[in-house]
């Protein structure tokens, strides 16, 4: 407990003796004099509330909790409910003293989450350490990070070898091996041992950077809920201060009775307070948010949340999302030569490309390329390779170019990429590579099914054939096959276009070459981006690993924090409904008007609350909801 709030329970504390000796009035006071025993535990409780109605009023903002508690016990104090008016100030700083308490409590568990970026960095200059801010250390300067610490930038491993833990990032418990040569990222923590890196990163471009930046900024994109709270209550106070002036003056005029009537009105306008609402909804996406960032996932707003939890189809990319992204030599046909030969052929005219497929033949042949047997090369985009290899045109590529070369082929039974070579004019045979798929895709997609997906839809670079038998092995949908990046903004395009009203379509890409299909669907969801500027630029959600099951996730919680702000809504409005009903029919006093206020913020802030906890069926609940996930 801070000193802040030490003292304001001193207040509470003292104002409600002082209350009490008034009530009994200890002092034997005639009654002409008792409001000054009443007066006194008032201004130790209410002093700041009138200050801040004083303020705002001032500052044009008339109609807040502050102008309608203070007009409230004022108004109660002119008629003569001396004790209600303590009482009233007393319980509203009781229950805003709880609501700091929760709102409290939801901001450090997210300030935990986030807590990622180390205060300092060892920098090496020469033999020694200094520790320096992380800001002041420049690209290609040599940090060194020590057991248990946490690396504070973005570079390459140099020296050292360790398990480091991704928790803070990923929301994996399991760490992740790193060798000299690998890239490391800030924000993990350094297992074991020490490790010397080069800075590759400025602190500002840096992933732990930029991952602070995203959750501070996801406040300002505010859901559609939260939108309609603040128009509602820019035009409800008003409203409601306009009714409880209507009530203390017009029935008086037909039925007399003016302190009974003035005295509804008050409770009126303390009953009519929208605090619950005002705070517990922008809280419950805030919370959603941090509970998300905890898992690995971070939101970029509380609209992109409220919108995940529309979702009925989803698109995946292929290469990457649904599969590795790393490819294999998986079958070798010859027809004039051995596999060695054709394995040898293939890789030597190969050895100039960048392609992914390229490098899967050359690991393959496991041989340094002798680039003296090769006297010409040349790569025709999009076709193949023309090659002179020890004195022979080898020619490697698709069925189209061999169609070019006039060479007769066939295609191979086998699923994957088939690559054709050709020696001096003949067909010499084919080798076939293949991607593997990611681990528990198909039961990542049933899931997604079993939270209320109800399309999934497969995009691919690949032939036909591929993209087919993938989506069978996946259990996708539907299937788009032989597509450039220009093709899947146009097919998502076309699904958005279909999808029915009130519902969205999210696109799961690798965040990289996928950034304009990202951009253009209802929801964009990035994988598998960690330390991806482009990812965090083009997606509104960025998984920070590899693992589908956190799109799920992603929407249970989404739909989760939807269905408690919808709670708190109908809630509050409910209560402060039938409560005013019962003020004007002079059927609530201040306590049930207190409680209106106070006790359905209070309620409605701790079941905001609920949305930083969230229970996987791994972690053994045994109180599982329909889709997997323990409710709480």
């Amino acid at each position: 407990m801070n000193r802040k709030e030490k003292i304001i329970l001193v207040r509470i504390v003292l104002s409600a003796v002082l209350l009490v000796l008034a009530v009994l009035n200890v002092f034997g006071l005639p009654e002409e004099w008792k409001i000054f025993l009443f007066l006194l535990p008032y201004g130790i409780i209410g002093w700041d509330v009138l200050y801040k109605a004083i303020r705002t009023i001032f500052h044009g903002q008339i109609f807040d909790e502050h102008f309608l508690m203070a007009l409230a016990t004022i108004g109660a104090f002119c008629i003569g409910e001396y004790p209600e008016a303590v009482s009233v100030m007393l319980f509203y700083q009781v229950g805003e003293m709880f609501q700091r308490y929760a709102v409290g409590r939801s901001r450090q568990s997210i300030s935990r989450l986030m807590d990622i970026c180390p205060d300092s960095a060892n920098l090496l200059q020469g033999e020694e350490l200094i520790r320096k801010d992380p800001e002041e250390i420049s690209v290609g300067d040599i940090i060194v990070v020590k057991a248990g610490e946490k690396i504070p930038l973005d570079g390459i491993l140099l020296e050292g070898h360790s398990f480091v833990n991704t928790a803070a990032l990923t929301g994996e418990s399991v760490p992740r091996e790193v060798q000299p040569g690998d890239d490391v990222i800030s924000g993990c923590i350094n297992g074991s041992g020490r490790l010397k890196i080069q800075v590759t990163k400025e602190f500002e471009n840096s992933t732990a950077a930029k991952i602070l930046e995203l959750v501070e900024n996801a406040s300002r994109r505010k859901a559609r809920a939260e939108n309609f709270i603040t128009r509602f209550a820019r035009y409800y106070t008003p409203g409601v201060v306009l009714g409880a002036l209507l009530l203390g003056l017009l029935p008086p005029l037909f039925v007399g009775n003016w302190g009974e009537w003035i005295h509804r009105a008050l409770i009126f306008l303390v009953i009519s307070c929208p605090c619950a609402l005002v705070i517990s909804v922008p809280m419950s996406f805030f919370g959603g948010i941090g509970c998300a960032s905890r898992r690995g996932i971070l939101v970029k707003g509380g609209n992109y949340l409220e919108r995940l939890a529309d979702v009925k189809t989803i698109v995946f990319d292929k290469t990457g999302t649904l599969t590795k992204g790393v490819f294999h030599v998986t079958a070798i046909h010859p027809k004039l030569c051995t596999e060695q030969e054709l394995l040898e052929y293939a890789a030597l005219a190969e050895s100039g490309s960048e392609h992914p497929i390229s490098s899967s033949l050359l690991e393959a042949y496991g041989t340094p390329v002798q680039q003296g047997r090769i006297t010409f090369l040349q790569e025709l985009a999009g076709k193949g390779i023309e090659a002179e290899i020890d004195g022979k045109n080898v020619w490697v590529g698709s069925g189209t170019f061999m169609d070019e070369k006039g060479i007769s082929w066939h295609p191979c039974h086998r699923v994957g990429t088939t690559i054709h070579v050709a020696i001096n004019g003949e067909y010499a045979g084919h080798i076939v590579v293949s991607d593997a798929l990611k681990p528990n895709v198909r039961e990542s997609i049933e899931s997604l099914r079993k939270n209320g997906v109800e399309k999934v839809v497969m995009l691919t670079g690949d032939t036909q054939a591929v993209g087919e038998a993938v989506a069978a092995e996946v259990g996708a949908d539907e299937v788009f096959s032989q597509l450039l990046p220009g093709d899947k903004v146009e097919k998502v395009e076309r699904l958005l276009e279909k999808q029915p009203s009130g519902t969205a379509l999210a696109f799961v890409g690798d965040g990289i070459n996928d950034a304009p299909v990202l951009s253009r669907a209802d929801v964009g969801i990035a994988m598998g981006a960690i330390g991806s500027d482009a990812a965090i630029e083009a997606a509104d959600l960025v998984l920070m690993d590899d693992d589908l099951s956190k799109i799920t996730e992603a929407i249970y919680i989404a739909k989760r924090t939807r269905r408690i702000v919808t709670q708190n809504i109908c809630f509050a409005l409910a209560v402060k409904a039938i409560v005013l009903l019962a003020g004007v029919l002079g059927l609530a006093n201040m306590w049930e008007a207190v409680f209106a206020d106070v006790g359905v913020s209070v309620l409605a802030i701790l079941n905001a609350m609920r949305v930083l906890r969230f229970k996987n069926e791994n972690k053994g609940s045994n109180n599982k909801g329909r889709n997997g996930y323990a409710e709480n």
